[in-house]
């Protein structure tokens, strides 16, 4: 029997939520406001929605992994979120799991068979 499809979709949003972090965390080592965050990720080819993106951004600065501040540039105040030092210490260790867990799934074969 087929899966469901709004049961694959909860499974590839839960998987696609831990990825999310390490993305934002990665890209925030460079300065940004949600808008141009949000299109360097889509430029790279992960699409994020403003209510899932301003939401985490929020996350990650209440636990001290991205600090913010308000600025005016081109006639607008906007808030830029930048990796904090806590961040930098998450991502690393983020990043070496992601590349074992990359590792170990690349070991089990055949995957999707």
């Amino acid at each position: 029997m087929p899966i469901d499809a709004d049961r694959l979709l909860k499974l590839t949003m839960e998987l696609r939520r831990g990825a999310l972090v390490l993305a934002v965390l990665s890209a925030l080592q460079n300065e940004h406001y949600g808008y141009s965050l949000r299109k360097q990720l889509s430029d790279l080819g992960l699409d994020i929605d403003e209510g899932t993106l301003y939401p985490l951004m929020r996350r990650l600065e209440t636990q001290g992994l991205l600090v913010s501040h308000w600025r005016e540039e081109q006639g607008r105040k906007r808030r830029f979120y930048q990796i904090a030092e806590d961040g930098k210490e998450a991502l690393l260790v983020m990043t070496q799991e992601w590349q074992k867990l990359n590792a170990a799934l690349s070991n089990i074969a055949p995957l999707g068979e």
